[in-house]
């Protein structure tokens, strides 16, 4: 659900409308009555690497030495 907020009431309670926002409520914010903006959540920052995050979906061929013929095709020879 979205909350439609004119600017002047955005200017005067925007700590409190970038909490909400923060929270997950969408706010359209608007000018003279029309809908302007919206201030919503960022997504989730990415965390970088998680370890463990496949286990279980490789197999332990993954892990077993390629043949010969296959390491001189990446090594270009």
């Amino acid at each position: 659900m979205s909350v439609v907020v004119n600017v002047h009431e955005a200017k005067t309670h925007f700590s409190r409308l970038l909490e909400q926002a923060h929270a997950g409520q969408e706010i359209i914010l608007a000018k003279a009555g029309k809908p302007y903006a919206r201030l919503m959540p960022l997504a989730p920052a990415a965390t970088g690497r998680q370890p463990g995050r496949l286990a279980g979906r490789i197999g332990d061929e993954f892990f077993e030495a390629l043949p010969d013929t296959e390491l001189d095709a990446w090594e270009g020879r």
